[in-house]
């Protein structure tokens, strides 16, 4: 409203609604009215369009029908859903007041803003695909960049110097919402992108940005973590971290550290490579015919995440490459064997994140339970190999034995959705809710032995037991037998054909039966809350075996494709040139109905430079994508499509093809 005076003129309902619409301008509001979350005026409208939905009117307000959208609570995530994946942000208004006591509209106050870049919520969230939050910063001598996996606690910033290696990265990351500076000039980077966030300057500044770093992490100064001089970047990471803590409005224990990536530490792709070469994405935007495609077999979704992640970052570290080697060597006896354990391990690094803002749900522990009960399984098997590396990644896979025991002993097998409802918590775990259930299950059966015993007394078959929200607890006779009905049955209700009666007797055990179910659903809601306490000291220890597990399903996952595709381990060495035997593109082969024609490379010094020539549809593009793709799994780490690969130190893969080119559909 533009005035107190218009603002007064609104309904108590309405004046509160708009007070809260005020702290949330920018985004759609979703408030909380009995089972629906409506929304009203503009963000009614905006709703309607997007989401598909009736816009109506309710009554007026300061003289105007006031335009309404609604949707159920229950089905609320599906919604959430498709607002995130066209980029938007809604705040979660609830009712957090009672009532049975509020004088005027029940207190309500917003929990939560969910944002693409920050969801956690497994409906809201592409399971094979990482969800990044990301914020650029500009100044004359580059770029600062920073990026934020709310669903594993990675935090990544980067520091780059022109213009075309911010754009490789924006591709690179292609975060799902991106904030930047007000004044940022080179907005054509990403103005075509969803989720876009036009942030203040002041959110950018350096010694506020150093503060929420130390006091997020516990540290007096960021020296350890080697970003201390990465002032760009730091501008970034610190209006990131902000927006996190505006829109989570809770602690966040999974993020207690920062990682600078140096551009000198992985091979460069530019953005027409990236695109090109197809790795995770097809000419057409699908996933189909991609490298990722025919690659990832993991049976987890985090490993199937991490696996994308090291196909858009080849490694120049060439001892982390030979370990990933020997790793994947050691494996190709075991990788049938390990496939099913790792399978039911599921993603428990989203899990763990949402344990750490403690949104975890009731079969998300469920999930955590059964990924512990696999671990010695994976250790037994792990025994048996004895290649070093992998020693070093089941040394981080710890075993949790005591936190198993207690999911066992508290969670029932299969537990509802929510926790809202209760029954989550298993009978045994805590005494007192157990006397409360009992006491509820005792008024149940009491009230199944009233109902037979008056309708013997009485003579009236239609007799029963019912109940609803409204009325509580009844005994319905049907309109024919009414004037069976003694005295002391007081009318509560009127039907069609029925009447509806209260004694003293079913009023007794109405309020027992009510009060039990409250306590028990009080003293479980509490237990649920303290197990939280009693999972989340070793959240850095579970954070730590879950990076190890998915890096396992990675390598795991590329041993059987070598074995399955007969791929070969490539020889890298400090000599320059490429030398290839029989070489295959891995798309193109997987595609064909015939058999692959494979081909060789000699590269050296004295040979730099091939010049490739042959009609229209001859396999010049794919020869020289062939090349590139070899190379590039050959510094991930994993084994390649050829008889013999000899490659030597690649800091940079180039690849510009006819845009008009779709090798894998044989265009």
């Amino acid at each position: 409203m533009t005035n107190s005076q218009n603002f007064a003129s609104h309904t108590p309902m309405m004046q509160q609604y708009l007070r809260l619409k005020a702290q949330h301008a920018d985004i759609l509001l979703f408030y909380r009215m009995g089972d629906f979350y409506e929304l009203f005026f503009d963000d009614a409208k905006k709703a309607a369009q997007l989401l598909d939905i009736s816009l109506t009117k309710r009554g007026q307000s300061a003289g105007q029908p006031i335009p309404m959208a609604g949707i159920p609570r229950h089905a609320v995530e599906s919604y959430l859903a498709k607002l995130v994946q066209l980029g938007k942000s809604v705040a979660i208004c609830e009712q957090i007041g009672d009532p049975a006591t509020s004088k005027g509209p029940v207190e309500r106050k917003v929990v939560r803003i969910v944002t693409p870049g920050t969801v956690t919520d497994e409906a809201l969230l592409q399971e094979r695909q990482d969800n990044l939050l990301a914020a650029i910063w500009q100044e004359d001598n580059g770029y600062g960049y920073a990026t934020l996996d709310i669903t594993s606690g990675r935090f990544i910033i980067s520091e780059m110097a022109d213009i075309n290696t911010i754009s490789a990265e924006l591709q690179r990351t292609r975060p799902a919402e991106l904030l930047y500076p007000e004044n940022f000039v080179d907005v054509a980077l990403f103005e075509n992108n969803k989720g876009l966030r036009r942030r203040p300057l002041w959110e950018f500044e350096l010694d506020t940005a150093r503060q929420q770093l130390n006091l997020q992490f516990g540290t007096q100064g960021l020296m350890g973590f080697g970003v201390e001089k990465a002032t760009l970047a730091l501008r970034a990471a610190g209006c990131l971290l902000q927006y996190v803590k505006d829109t989570q409005r809770t602690a966040l224990p999974h993020i207690h550290s920062i990682t600078m990536e140096q551009q000198k530490e992985t091979i460069i792709l530019d953005a027409a490579t990236r695109r090109n070469l197809e790795l995770t994405q097809n000419l057409s935007g699908g996933s189909e015919n991609t490298v990722a495609a025919i690659l990832d077999q993991c049976v987890t979704p985090m490993g199937s995440r991490m696996l994308k992640r090291w196909l858009h970052s080849p490694l120049r570290n060439l001892n982390k490459l030979f370990n990933r080697q020997q790793a994947i060597a050691g494996l190709q006896s075991y990788h049938f064997e390990l496939q099913p354990f790792l399978r039911q391990i599921g993603d428990l690094e989203r899990i763990l994140a949402r344990l750490a803002l403690r949104s975890a749900r009731p079969r998300d522990l469920v999930r955590m339970r059964h990924a512990f009960q696999q671990y010695a399984d994976i250790h037994a098997i792990l025994d048996k190999i004895e290649f070093p590396y992998l020693k070093n990644l089941q040394s981080r896979i710890s075993s949790f034995a005591s936190l198993q025991t207690l999911l066992e002993e508290a969670i029932v097998d299969t537990p509802p959705v929510l926790m809202r409802d209760g029954g989550v918590i298993a009978t045994g775990y805590h005494s007192e809710l157990d006397e409360w259930r009992a006491l509820a299950d005792g008024a149940s059966d009491y009230l199944e032995k009233l109902e037979l015993r008056e309708k013997e007394k009485l003579g009236i078959d239609s007799l029963k037991v019912g109940f609803n929200a409204v009325h509580g607890y009844y005994l319905q006779v049907s309109r024919g037998q009414s004037h069976l009905v003694p005295i002391h049955y007081v009318r509560r209700q009127t039907l069609k054909n029925a009447e509806r009666y209260i004694i003293p007797e079913l009023k007794e055990y109405e309020d027992k039966v009510l009060t039990s179910k409250s306590k028990a659903l009080a003293i479980e809601k509490k237990l649920y809350e303290e197990l939280f306490d009693l999972l989340l000291p070793h959240l850095s220890a579970l954070q730590t075996s879950a990076e190890a597990l998915a890096e396992l399903d990675v390598l795991n996952n590329l041993a059987e494709r070598a074995e399955t595709l007969d791929y070969r381990c490539p020889i890298l060495n400090e000599k320059p040139g490429i030398e290839i035997v029989a070489g295959r593109h891995p798309v193109v082969e997987q595609v064909l109905s015939e058999p692959f024609i494979s081909n060789p490379l000699h590269l050296s010094p004295q040979r730099r430079l091939l010049i490739i020539t042959g009609p229209n549809m001859g396999g010049k593009s794919t020869y020289m994508r062939q090349a590139a793709l070899i190379t590039l799994l050959a510094y991930i780490g994993s084994f390649v499509p050829a008889e013999k690969a000899i490659i030597g130190p690649i800091d940079r893969i180039f690849t510009r093809v006819g845009a008009s080119d779709d090798l894998a559909a044989g265009r």
